[in-house]
């Protein structure tokens, strides 16, 4: 560990591996995707999609072996026994910070299918990273605002349907999906503006989540419960990269999505759109009371030993 270095010094080590990683492995990964993009044949394009997958597992990896090795985070993890690499799953977690992917990549890497994420259509040229999420297969989302949609009420319903068209193929191979339900990372000043009634959360934002689970339909039922907790005032890519965190505790709890979610329209059904609001209020509510107790539980501990 370089806890000896000075912390700018460690910023600079950790952010230099993080790139080396990153350079070694895009190289055999755009190959696989050239290929994939040259040869249109389902089978090839399917085994070619498992091939970026194990290399995005072992970049995975890299990331890891280096942190642990430059900065030795102690990794408090729980509830990850009993996953499975060949199942489908809805992840879905709190949102503190662009870490919390390194940490849920941590967490779950090769307990789950690859992790994926719904995206906006129009990245698909950003230059490098739009082929690469191409590539994987990452479900582009052609999204209409309301103001589109009161224009031409017809548009109604057709993002849900375009995404269900960019989703069916996660039927034919386990999938593992990312959606941050409060749809912004969290700031104490936007928990304030929010008058939101959590401790430590930002309010949830159901839509999303209803979103992905209609897209989805019955071939995810499985909904990972991720709660991510990082020392105070501790949680960006600095503080990483820098050996700034010294403890990151993930909480993660596998839940069955309720049959009668599976099926509902929260777009038009009033009464639906509200039950489903209300369980995702309670999860967050049960959220909220779990971060709390891990802060507890750390402060209890730091009593103990001193």
């Amino acid at each position: 560990m370089l806890s000896f270095l000075p912390v700018p010094v460690r910023g600079v080590i950790g952010f230099v591996l993080f790139v080396l990683n990153l350079t070694f492995w895009i190289i055999p990964f755009y190959v696989v995707a050239i290929l994939k993009l040259l040869i249109p044949i389902k089978a090839w394009r399917r085994l070619c999609i498992r091939w970026l997958e194990h290399i995005g597992e072992i970049w995975i990896d890299g990331n890891n072996f280096f942190i642990q090795l430059c900065h030795g985070v102690d990794w408090d993890i729980e509830g990850v026994d009993g996953l499975r690499r060949r199942d489908w799953y809805l992840v879905s977690s709190n949102h503190r910070t662009w870490v919390d992917v390194v940490v849920l990549q941590r967490a779950l890497n090769r307990r789950i299918p690859f992790l994926k994420f719904f995206i906006k259509k129009q990245l698909i040229w950003v230059p490098l990273l739009g082929l690469a999420w191409w590539a994987l297969d990452l479900p582009f989302m052609a999204r209409h605002s309301r103001e589109e949609i009161a224009k031409d009420p017809s548009l109604r319903g057709k993002d849900l349907e375009t995404t269900r068209q960019a989703c069916a193929h996660f039927s034919e191979m386990p999938t593992a999906l990312i959606n941050f339900v409060e749809g912004t990372r969290y700031s104490e000043e936007k928990r304030l503006a929010q008058e939101s009634p959590y401790r430590h959360l930002l309010k949830p934002k159901a839509g999303g989540l209803a979103f992905a689970i209609a897209a989805m339909g019955e071939t995810m039922h499985k909904l990972l419960d991720v709660t991510i907790v990082y020392p105070p005032g501790r949680g960006t890519f600095w503080d990483l990269l820098s050996g700034q965190i010294d403890r990151i505790s993930v909480r993660v709890r596998q839940l069955e999505i309720p049959e009668e979610f599976l099926h509902g329209d929260y777009l038009n059904d009033p009464e639906f759109r509200e039950r489903f609001q209300a369980w995702v209020r309670e999860l967050w509510g049960d959220k909220d009371q779990l971060i709390e107790a891990v802060y507890s539980s750390r402060d209890t501990t730091v009593h103990s030993s001193s």
